[in-house]
């Protein structure tokens, strides 16, 4: 499967806390993320990251390409409802495309992790049908 990772500013030391509790989970799928996240993720987990551009710089609309293409199985998007600020990824563009191209979307540590669990227990294989 396809997992991609994106977290605002203030939800990245969550995000490399997240992967490196589930780097076992992780580690047998592909991942992708914008730039920073996917850089951070790199250094505390070992794990191959695909890295888009950050997110500011147009990574989250990269991530929204592939999601348009069917090339994303699940997003993981750890966002901070509270400090946003002007620079990061816009999470309405993201949470739209998942709606509209039915693809499982995360954007909390709970609903992360029961995501993740899910994956990692197959309940998530109905993906392979839409490729």
């Amino acid at each position: 499967m396809n997992i991609a990772l994106i977290a605002h500013d203030g939800k990245k030391k969550l995000m490399q806390n997240f992967c490196i509790a589930y780097r076992g989970i992780l580690s047998k799928h592909e991942l992708c993320a914008t730039g920073t996240t996917g850089r951070l993720v790199e250094e505390v987990t070992n794990l191959n990251v695909h890295k888009f551009l950050a997110g500011h710089l147009g990574g989250d609309h990269q991530i929204g390409a592939q999601i348009e293409h069917n090339q994303i199985d699940l997003v993981i998007f750890l966002r901070d409802p509270v400090d946003v600020k002007v620079h990061e990824p816009d999470v309405n563009n993201v949470v739209r495309l998942c709606d509209m191209h039915n693809i499982p979307l995360a954007t909390n540590l709970a609903t992360a992790e029961l995501l993740i669990k899910s994956l990692d227990r197959g309940d998530l294989e109905w993906r392979e049908m839409y490729k």
